[in-house]
């Protein structure tokens, strides 16, 4: 498809291209399961009641997932973001932008933004369905079954505009390889899944094999078969997710500790991209695609050069189809938002302009909202370049019409 081809209908007059973006997430509305379960579960789903004195989301009944039921989101429905830690843990559902969970609403801050279409991600069971793993397998099962339902719903009801990844039971690959093929039946774009599932215990009380095991092997053939993106969100475990300040000194305030781990998580992505490439299950499945959403792209070519130069120096006996690195280009995207200028450019050029994607992590408090002059921040890209990041690669990862 041409540039040209690309132009939006007086969509946006701040950019010629339908910009897609990469990830942004839905605060879920209060009674998101609660009208959907079926009555023998309904006291059970996620739902928002006074808990030890403070409205909070819990589950299955007084199991909290979200102390103060907070809407995480950022944007003020006044206008403006909060960009204090203290006051943005206060908000409530009804200080912020009815756009964080309407999708009438959404799709005009869309419109102002210049965006095209967003992917779009949980917050209230964890970024990687985390938080559903805690209760029995029935209730966890009816939880992510019943969030696909509603994302199924929010895509439709979008116009093809908005596209949730679908979560996972990862706690079990049938039900997970099930799960991914009633999604993509339903027409969901890709999974969202759990990066560290070997944290965590099975029904028979034994640690889940890692992602890099034969284990995982149905749920891998299907994505390949199916060309459904495997998404890694930031936080996607409870071992990834670290808020609130295990980073920073003791000595910094609160803040400015979260801010350090903040970006300190970027780097926790890297981790997942250099275990599936080490554990070679991309020579027996070469048509996977992966994203790291929500990390930068800074961090990429250096860790590709430490990839490939560990591999060579202490693993030399070790045998893979490619480079470490090679694998990168061919099998994985990252996601920016923050870079911008020179440095954005240099940074994309050098990841694989084919393997990065634009976020802007709306409604979150680090998401790129407001914005002037999107391309502008592109710094030297050439027009090719720049449709392929804001928007081609995503349209094609994600098979989005443009």
């Amino acid at each position: 498809m041409s540039v040209a081809e690309m132009v939006a209908p007086n969509r946006s007059a701040k950019s010629a291209l339908k910009i897609i973006d990469a990830d942004t997430h839905w605060t879920e509305p209060h009674d998101l399961w609660v009208q959907r379960a079926p009555a023998s579960l309904r006291d059970r789903v996620p739902q928002v009641k006074l808990h030890d004195g403070q409205m909070s989301w819990v589950i299955d009944g007084n199991q909290s997932i979200g102390t103060g039921a907070h809407p995480n989101s950022a944007i003020l429905k006044t206008g403006g973001k909060v960009r204090d830690l203290d006051k943005f843990l206060k908000l409530k559902f009804d200080d912020v932008h009815i756009g964080s969970s309407s999708v009438k609403e959404r799709l005009a801050v869309m419109d102002e933004m210049g965006i095209y279409a967003q992917i779009v991600y949980p917050n209230i069971l964890g970024f990687g369905g985390q938080a559903s793993a805690r209760v029995d397998p029935a209730l966890r099962l009816a939880c992510v079954q019943i969030y696909n339902d509603a994302a199924a719903e929010l895509q439709e009801s979008s116009g093809g505009r908005l596209f949730p990844m679908a979560l996972l039971p990862w706690w079990d690959v049938r039900e997970a390889v099930r799960e991914t093929l009633r999604c993509a039946a339903m027409g969901l774009r890709g999974i969202n899944i759990n990066s560290d599932p070997h944290t965590t215990r099975d029904e028979a009380g034994s640690f889940i094999p890692d992602l890099g095991t034969e284990h995982w092997f149905p749920l891998w053939e299907v994505c390949q078969d199916h060309n459904i993106p495997i998404n890694f969100h930031i936080g996607a475990s409870e071992t990834a997710i670290d808020w609130m300040g295990q980073q920073g000194w003791p000595s910094l305030p609160r803040d400015l500790r979260s801010g350090i781990s903040g970006a300190m998580i970027f780097f926790n992505n890297g981790k997942v991209v250099s275990n599936i490439i080490y554990s070679g299950i991309l020579d027996r499945f070469p048509g996977l695609k992966f994203v790291s959403v929500e990390s930068g792209i800074g961090w990429v070519p250096f860790l590709m050069q430490a990839l490939d130069y560990q591999r060579y120096e202490i693993a030399e006996t070790k045998k893979f189809h490619k480079l470490p690195s090679e694998y990168f280009q061919s099998n994985f995207y990252a996601c920016f938002w923050f870079e911008q200028g020179k440095d954005a450019a240099d940074m994309c050029r050098r990841v694989g302009i084919d393997n990065v994607l634009f976020e802007t992590d709306f409604p979150h408090p680090t998401s790129l909202y407001p914005f002037d002059d999107l391309e502008g921040r592109l710094g030297d890209l050439n027009a090719g370049e720049r449709a392929k990041v804001l928007s081609l690669n995503s349209a094609k990862l994600y098979n989005i019409a443009l």
